[in-house]
């Protein structure tokens, strides 16, 4: 039997009896990966690679606690990885490239020993050992306005003041100029005479 173990065709002459393993890779298995299979308490190896897998990545696959190779490569798995597969103390060997998997790379234990191959093909992951980082959704609001809200208020209500006592004097200014100018009319058709001899007589006067 030949079975891909840790990325690498191994040749098996004889069915080893403490090899508990499960290698269904290069496939056409549609669907997603079912919860049950972390029931499989004693398993070594599992390989679901190259195939046509889509839904999240069970988290119940860290009950796999004797598992030492996970290869789900080359699927149309999406979601995040599971924080809990950090679990797999055993775990010697995992890729999951070429999916559609996104977030944060779980940290610690096993994982920090997990080159990028494993994770290459992933545009949505981040963090280490990637060198594209996750924003941080933690991020601090906006610090606040140092002007207290009843000051700040209050201000508003001083320039809105402002403004209108501004609207006020060029409404009466402009009413002001219109009536001078009309009386100034007036004054000039109907006075022209007195008019005339009152600006005489302040030339003669300068």
């Amino acid at each position: 039997m030949t079975m891909t173990n840790k990325g690498i065709a191994i040749f098996y002459e004889k069915v080893q009896e403490l090899l508990k393993a499960i290698d269904i890779s290069s496939n056409r298995f549609g669907g997603e990966i079912p919860e049950s299979i972390g029931n499989l308490r004693g398993l070594h190896f599992l390989n679901l690679s190259n195939n046509v897998l889509t839904g999240h990545i069970p988290p119940s696959l860290a009950n796999l606690t004797e598992l030492e190779s996970l290869d789900l490569s080359k699927n149309n798995l999406s979601g995040e990885i599971p924080q809990q597969l950090t679990q797999l103390t055993f775990l010697g060997f995992f890729n999951v490239s070429n999916n559609l998997l996104t977030g944060p790379i779980p940290q610690g234990d096993q994982f920090g020993t997990f080159g990028n191959s494993s994770y290459e093909g992933n545009s949505g992951l981040c963090d280490r050992p990637l060198s594209k980082n996750c924003e941080d959704s933690n991020a601090s609001p906006a610090p606040p306005s140092l002007i207290p809200a009843d000051q700040s208020q209050e201000s508003g209500s001083l320039f809105q003041f402002g403004w209108e006592i501004l609207v006020v004097v060029v409404v009466g200014y402009a009413s002001g100029l219109v009536v001078g100018v009309t009386i100034g009319h007036i004054v000039i058709t109907k006075k022209l005479d007195w008019f005339m001899n009152i600006f005489g007589i302040k030339q003669l006067a300068r």
